[in-house]
């Protein structure tokens, strides 16, 4: 009787944690993705992004299938986010494109952190309906990232439109049907 108990407790325990530990490992991959990027490690530094991403997806379902969602879960989802989509991103093409552009590069790329940081607070502070307003920090880091394997074929100035382009979707209002 205590041992079925200590399982069953156990078992609540995990499912009540799974989603926040999930978003824990995005923003983790995030923090390597940045780590991986100050040392050069490039390659690692998308992996790690593409890794975030997909634990992003994910976290969300986890805390909804076990009727875990929480303003902690929520909050902590979009301290994961900052990082692993606005922060790990921006610094890999900063360092990969941008540094070459000198204070207008570290400018372009401060003003993209800002602004989704700025969605993810508006986000914060909605309710929560069918619709997401402005491009997701998610969908604009990942698209970012994948922009890292545009560097051969495309210009450095296309980065210039690239960064502001999504900075503005993402503080704009049009509204995504959440998929």
């Amino acid at each position: 009787m205590f041992l079925l108990h200590m399982v069953d407790s156990t078992i609540k325990k995990i499912k009540s944690h799974a989603a926040n530990l999930i978003t824990l490992c995005n923003l983790s991959f995030g923090g390597a993705s940045i780590m991986a990027t100050l040392n050069e490690s490039y390659s690692y530094s998308v992996l790690f992004i593409f890794i975030a991403a997909f634990l992003d997806r994910y976290d969300g379902k986890v805390a909804r299938k076990f009727n875990q969602e929480s303003e902690l879960g929520k909050q902590l989802d979009s301290m994961g986010d900052i990082i692993s989509f606005g922060v790990a991103p921006a610094l890999l093409m900063y360092e990969c494109v941008l540094s070459d552009f000198g204070t207008l590069g570290m400018i372009i790329t401060i003003f993209y952190i800002a602004c989704g940081a700025f969605r993810l607070a508006r986000f914060n502070i909605t309710e929560s309906n069918c619709y997401f307003v402005g491009l997701p920090i998610t969908a604009a880091g990942t698209f970012l990232t994948f922009s890292y394997f545009l560097m051969p074929i495309v210009n450095p100035p296309f980065y210039l439109f690239v960064y502001p382009i999504l900075s503005i979707l993402m503080v704009s209002t049009f509204s995504l049907k959440k998929l």
